[in-house]
């Protein structure tokens, strides 16, 4: 059973060693996330702490991990605490893993009852030269952490030294989670596979006439039918109008034959998101305006990926973006001017407003810095990020009436190689006679 679980007690090891490196050992605590209310007593569906899910794999609630570096290299431990096992609350909540079963299968070197972490913390943490923990992440956690070290410091007394450093272990393991390794990337690819087949599904089944919670009905469908548990994060199906709403919820519009449709839908499989944008043709077939703005989308969605390769700066491919759809807008005489000016003034803003994309993982918007000693991160194998440049344009005076309300993202998941990259999501489809074709009635 143990090596199911490797990969997650190879990242527990790296932990220690980036701790032993740091600060010649220490001690690291992480929680799993809280269980949130909904109403009443009813909770939310349950979703584990993404850097506790990273470094355990562990997906119930009341969960913590403890990771030991002694000074010597091969001094460590790794310790769950967790749940015990429970048949009367089993009866009513389903199973548990409990320690002993939790310790083998999540390949730990100890897993105890969480009733206990209180004691066995404390003396976990006497004469460790660190403390790192999540700090001001979940209200109840900062006290149990102040509670240990007033514990720790009550008996300095008796020849303890408490924890000179408390570090938060947030940048670490996010450092870590920026690299995709090949169980994750797995996962990327599976959420990937899925989303890709509910947009087919949605390009498929849409009607004139379907409320856009109709469509969003599709693409849940194909998530749950497929295994995803949840998704990434809310739909967007944003019809007409709706589609220059970057964030749009209300999926709540009839849609028109003449509408275009932007959905932004994501699964997230096994903890790990997809993000895929498209945009067709409710009736099945492009007009020139729509065509036009299609067509600039795509030409700098295409720019951006050919931008993504290792040894390349982050922004690169934004400034792609930036620089096609510029472009674009001075010849749709969306925009005045030349390119230079254009892109100086930030007259483009207006019809594009966001980052062409940010990195993917566990969380749609993933950990990881994109800035390192103000210069833009540069890309490496492993790395997961989205590109997704859009055109929105709203009602405004000099802007022709014929592209009033067209909203264009086109967006795809891409993985960083060691050749250049791989697009996760490329059996979308994307080119404007592969979406027409997607849409035959």
């Amino acid at each position: 059973m143990k090596h199911a679980h490797h990969h997650h007690h190879e990242r527990r090891a790296r932990l220690i060693a980036e701790m032993r490196a740091r600060s010649g050992g220490g001690i690291a605590a992480i929680p799993t996330a809280p269980e949130a209310l909904r109403n009443a007593d009813t909770h939310y569906p349950y979703r584990p702490d993404s850097h506790f899910y990273y470094l355990a794999g562990f997906p119930e609630p009341e969960a913590v991990v403890i990771l030991i570096a002694g000074t010597e290299a091969g001094d460590s431990r790794q310790i769950l605490f967790c749940r015990d096992k429970n048949p009367e609350r089993e009866i009513w909540d389903g199973f548990r893993y409990g320690p002993d079963a939790a310790r083998e299968i999540f390949g730990f070197d100890e897993a105890h009852p969480i009733s206990e972490l209180a004691v066995k913390l404390a003396d976990e943490t006497c004469d460790r030269p660190a403390l790192y923990t999540p700090l001001g992440l979940y209200p109840d956690w900062d006290l149990t952490v102040t509670a240990t070290l007033n514990e720790v410091r009550n008996r300095v007394r008796t020849g303890v030294a408490a924890p000179e450093a408390v570090v938060d272990v947030r940048a670490a393991v996010a450092a870590m989670r920026l690299i995709k390794d090949a169980e994750e990337v797995n996962l990327l690819r599976r959420a990937a596979e899925i989303s890709s087949g509910a947009h087919r599904r949605a390009m498929a089944r849409t009607r004139p006439g379907w409320f856009e919670y109709q469509v969003e009905a599709e693409l849940a469908h194909e998530f749950l039918r497929l295994g995803a548990q949840a998704v990434a994060y809310p739909s967007i199906v944003a019809s007409g109008p709706n589609a220059c709403v970057l964030h749009y919820r209300e999926n709540d519009r009839q849609t028109q034959a003449t509408d275009l449709l932007l959905i932004d839908a994501g699964c997230e499989y096994q903890g790990y998101a997809s993000d895929i944008t498209r945009t067709f043709p409710v009736g099945g077939r492009f007009s020139g305006a729509q065509k036009a703005v299609y067509e600039l989308v795509l030409a700098a969605q295409l720019a951006c990926i050919e931008a993504i390769r290792p040894g390349k700066a982050f922004h690169d491919y934004h400034q792609v973006a930036e620089r096609v759809l510029a472009q674009g807008l001075i010849d749709l005489k969306l925009c005045e001017g030349s390119l230079d000016a254009v892109l100086e003034s930030g007259t483009y803003k207006q019809f594009y407003m966001h980052r062409a994309g940010h990195w993917l993982g566990l969380d749609v918007h993933d950990v990881g810095l994109y800035r390192v000693d103000g210069e833009s991160r540069l890309l490496e194998p492993g790395m997961a990020l989205t590109v997704e440049p859009g055109c929105y344009i709203r009602p405004a005076d000099r802007v022709p009436e014929e592209f009033w309300d067209i909203g264009v993202r086109i967006e795809d998941d891409v993985l960083v190689t060691a050749e250049g990259s791989e697009n996760l999501t490329a059996a979308t489809p994307k080119s404007l006679s592969d979406v027409e074709a997607a849409c035959e009635r």
